[in-house]
């Protein structure tokens, strides 16, 4: 499935400065949506390059983490259990105007 991962407000720097990421993720067996649970499993895998802990706390955000999944917040969506589409934005909220 190819993505578009944006990160901001300070994010960018656990991913060696770089803001916007196309990736393709492949979907878990046997599954035919890509889940958030499963897309912050492989961010931190694959695109977190130091202080995963700035990013993740245990298998979730950590507090005072925004998640856009397509332009809606994710709280409102299911969060973890969240079907990804295409676009997702992950932003500290106090740079959050």
């Amino acid at each position: 499935m190819q993505l578009t991962l944006e990160f901001g407000g300070g994010l960018e720097l656990l991913c060696d400065s770089q803001k916007i990421h196309k990736v393709n993720v492949d979907l878990p067996h046997g599954k035919y949506d890509l889940t958030m649970k499963h897309l912050l499993f492989w961010v931190r895998t694959n695109l977190i390059k130091e202080r995963p802990e700035m990013f993740i706390k245990g298998d979730t955000v950590r507090p005072g983490v925004l998640v856009l999944v397509n332009d809606c917040d994710w709280e409102l969506s299911g969060q973890l259990e969240t079907t990804i589409e295409d676009k997702l934005h992950f932003m500290r909220e106090e740079f959050v105007f």
